[in-house]
């Protein structure tokens, strides 16, 4: 592990990713088991999915402040810790409800989800704070796509893991497993990761050299280290356009992520009469482009900024450019008379949804690199509330005007973020506080 020691903090973290989105999708795998139990409607079921979501955005807000102040190590144990106790009661959560509080069952769900995604929502902030304090400036985008690629793993490893899971046990059991393994990684990784990596005894002198290289920064570029010596105030991010249409841009992309994630299951259940013994597989389908266009598109970024020393094309320009096609892959799925063809398309169309991604943290990191957590923080809580607005309006959608309605949701999502991208540029910093002018008896 000599020089390399960095390269198993990003695997730990790719690891936790991929645990944290196999932990929010394996629900939709049970959906039957929840709606047969406790007989919930169409509209209900979307409601206890997007309640995941109320949780996450104040949760974001909350992580993101508490990176900054206490460093990303100990969210990380504590959102870890947090989720998978969360998760592991979510399956007792409508009996607990019914039989001790003497309420609905849907009243449980409600607060077990909403907890479960406060506790899970700081794992974006986390962990590109740790990608950002481990990795020289010149890889910030491919670092930051390497950092989250663990989303799309784990999104596409969700229904093999689950369908597998609910074969072997039951569906209570399969969510106290899943808990159970993040616990075991906030063990781990109490022990091994420290906040800089100066501090870590694995980490030699020609690593850290590395890590610290200004290699490929551009004027007006700066590192996390000088970044930390100005005082930008966490109000500033409201008066810069760069990171609110950043913000309003991924929140039409998590849109799309989250209709896929949660409504893939029984859209192919409803439409095309797949049963468990299927969606193994074909769950698996949309995320599998979206595996490799989340790292690509990282790399395609930092090309764009060498070769042409623009930050607004390496990450505006082709961000907007891959909400564009994504569009037109939903748009396209209106017209297909096939089960092979629409997956095809979901598969195409969430490949260019998340060639964005790691772009999306990038030009925070760019634009106020001392400030990721709290910045990150607050684009997340605006990013995040599409994880509540997707599947519920997809629920009301899907109940009045049928699957139809969530592709052209979709399509309408990704041509919104493909405008607003065009308004972003990283070059444009918040401003920094300065000490007031002294007053002289002659002012």
């Amino acid at each position: 592990m000599n020089n390399r020691y960095r390269f198993f903090i990003m695997s730990l973290i790719i690891f936790i990713n991929i645990v944290n989105y196999v932990d929010r999708g394996a629900i939709s795998y049970a959906s039957e088991y929840f709606i047969s139990e406790y007989h919930l409607t169409t509209e209900g079921w979307g409601q206890v999915l997007g309640f995941f979501g109320y949780g996450y955005i104040f949760g974001a807000l909350l992580g993101g402040i508490l990176v900054d102040k206490l460093g990303p190590k100990l969210v990380w144990i504590l959102a870890a810790c947090g989720w998978s106790i969360f998760v592991a009661l979510t399956p007792f959560a409508g009996q607990i409800s019914i039989e001790i509080f003497g309420g609905s069952a849907l009243f449980g769900l409600a607060v077990v989800r909403i907890m479960f995604g406060l506790a899970e929502a700081p794992f974006g902030t986390a962990g590109i704070r740790s990608m950002a304090n481990w990795t020289a400036p010149r890889e910030r985008a491919f670092a930051n796509s390497i950092g989250v690629v663990g989303v799309p793993i784990g999104a596409l490893l969700t229904a093999p893991v689950a369908v597998g899971l609910l074969s072997i046990a039951s569906y209570k059991m399969m969510f106290v497993i899943l808990g159970a393994i993040g616990i075991v990684w906030a063990i781990i990784w109490s022990k091994v990761f420290t906040n800089r990596p100066e501090d870590n005894k694995k980490v030699t002198s020609l690593e850290l050299a590395a890590i610290r290289s200004r290699e490929g920064l551009l004027e007006n570029e700066i590192t996390i280290d000088e970044s930390e010596k100005e005082h930008i105030p966490w109000y500033t991010f409201f008066k810069n356009p760069t990171l609110i249409f950043n913000a309003l841009g991924w929140f039409c992309g998590t849109y799309i992520a989250f209709v896929i994630l949660t409504w893939t299951p029984k859209y192919l259940m409803d439409t095309f009469n797949y049963g468990l013994s299927s969606l193994w597989y074909l769950g698996m389908i949309p995320w599998i482009g979206a595996v490799f266009t989340i790292v690509l598109g990282g790399k395609i970024s930092d090309k764009l900024k060498s070769k042409t020393g623009s930050l607004k094309i390496a990450r505006s320009g082709l961000t907007a450019f891959s909400y564009f096609c994504t569009a037109v892959c939903f748009i396209l799925t209106l017209n297909a008379n096939s089960a092979a063809i629409v997956i095809l398309l979901m598969c195409v169309g969430n490949a260019f949804n998340f060639l964005s991604v790691g772009i999306h943290w990038t030009v925070i990191v760019d634009t106020a690199p001392s400030k990721i957590g709290t910045f990150g923080g607050m684009t997340q809580f605006i990013q995040s509330t599409a994880s509540i607005l997707g599947p519920t309006l997809t629920g009301i959608l899907v109940a009045s005007n049928g699957y139809t309605a969530m592709f052209i949701g979709a399509a309408v999502a990704a041509l919104l973020g493909s405008v607003a991208m065009l308004f972003v540029n990283p070059r444009k910093k918040p401003a920094v506080s300065k000490p007031m002018k002294s007053l002289t008896v002659n002012e």
